[in-house]
């Protein structure tokens, strides 16, 4: 009897002990989802920052560039004006200079990358210019051809910071 108890007793420890270890092996596999989700969640917040990090430094960027450019845009009509007058200039000191100031001018739209939109004897281009008035085709000439240039236009690469403003044959 006192080997059946030994038995009975050593059964149940071995019970108890798979118990035990069931449950702490279910602890463990708990414990390891939880740490792969909060690794999962590490990564998509790290990735998120990273995303966030680049678009604030692209619209920065941006932003800065636009600023530039509207500061440049706001200069175009001075260049307009110092060509209007010395078109409109007899005196020949005085125009030559007109002339080197609007040389000046020139110099620094270049040094920004500013380029002209001359559209004149092309095809008119919506993208470049702005039509502003319409005449009609004379003899032998294509119709939607820039007769002339009213506004010079200019742009930055690809991006048109004022558009030339023309008159389009019909």
């Amino acid at each position: 009897m006192e080997n059946e108890e030994v038995k009975q007793e050593e059964k149940e420890v071995k019970t108890e002990k798979k118990k035990t270890a069931k449950k702490w092996q279910e602890e463990v596999d708990a414990l390891k989802a939880d740490a792969e989700e909060s690794k999962r969640k590490w990564y998509a917040v790290t990735a998120e920052y990273e995303n966030y990090r680049r678009r604030t430094q692209n619209q920065s960027a941006s932003r800065y560039q636009d600023g530039r450019n509207d500061v440049i845009a706001s200069l175009f009509p001075i260049g307009d004006n110092l060509e209007r007058a010395m078109n409109a200039c007899a005196d020949e000191n005085t125009k030559q200079g007109l002339d080197m100031v609007l040389k000046a001018f020139q110099k620094v739209l270049e040094s920004e990358g500013v380029e002209e939109i001359n559209p004149l004897g092309q095809a008119f281009d919506a993208t470049y210019s702005e039509a502003i008035m319409a005449m009609p085709a004379e003899e032998n000439e294509e119709s939607g051809i820039v007769k002339q240039v009213y506004v010079k236009g200019y742009k930055k690469g690809d991006k048109v910071l004022r558009y030339a403003q023309v008159i389009v044959t019909q």
